[in-house]
């Protein structure tokens, strides 16, 4: 099974492709950053769950495997007015959360991004939530972020997609169906630094950047914490 980041030498020969995602970022109203990073996680799993990827004459199907056989990579963009019509006029599916919206892609070539996209600003997204997010509701998928790293949040919300990701794969066919017919809830929080060491030990899938921006290489950035995986 590929793994995002890591030590993936052999994948880098292959071609390079890129899962772009895009984010509504209205100056008078911004989303929350934990609703823009659960959105974003329910985004990469709407994709990956759908027919166009899952069957095996889908459209999107040979694409998404041949991001996966090559290195993980998620890229983050934001729009507004204007570039989000032209952003949702491309082939990609948007996914709602409480106030953020998110579109995601099928993988395009590295080199390869649709003029509409090429054009959207990448780096120096960031958010802040109305409020502190409260505790993570019962029973649901939580993605842990490492409580010692600051990132941006668009580089947060990919690295959210990574460990959503993660989780899919490591869960069966009927796991995947039940999450997927309940709209794949999730909740993103900050780990403490007292449980950070438990849940990275080896238990759960853990994000390992590849450190192409913003963070060293092989640093452990979410942790997925799907209930079906706990105590394996």
């Amino acid at each position: 099974m590929p793994a995002v980041g890591g030590h993936a030498e052999d994948r880098d020969s292959r071609d390079q492709y890129v899962l772009p995602l895009v984010v509504r970022l209205e100056k008078a109203e911004p989303p929350g950053r934990t609703d823009a990073l659960e959105t974003s996680a329910r985004a990469v799993l709407t994709l990956l769950s759908d027919p166009r990827v899952t069957a095996g004459d889908g459209e999107w199907a040979e694409r998404v495997k041949a991001w996966e056989d090559a290195r993980i990579r998620k890229v983050v963009r934001r729009a507004r007015g204007g570039e989000w019509r032209k952003a949702g006029e491309l082939p990609g599916i948007t996914v709602t959360g409480g106030s953020a919206e998110v579109r995601v892609f099928p993988p395009i070539p590295l080199d390869g991004w649709p003029k509409e996209l090429a054009k959207l600003q990448v780096s120096g997204t960031e958010l802040d939530d109305p409020a502190e997010p409260g505790p993570a509701p019962e029973g649901v998928t939580v993605l842990w972020l490492n409580p010692e790293l600051e990132m941006s949040a668009g580089k947060t919300m990919a690295q959210t997609g990574h460990a959503a990701q993660l989780a899919w794969w490591e869960l069966d066919d009927a796991q995947r169906k039940e999450w997927a017919e309940s709209g794949f809830p999730l909740a993103v929080r900050t780990a403490s630094a007292t449980d950070w060491p438990t849940l990275t030990d080896g238990r759960l899938p853990v994000v390992r950047d590849a450190g192409f921006t913003e963070i060293a290489p092989g640093s452990c950035t979410v942790v997925a914490d799907h209930p079906a995986l706990r105590g394996r």
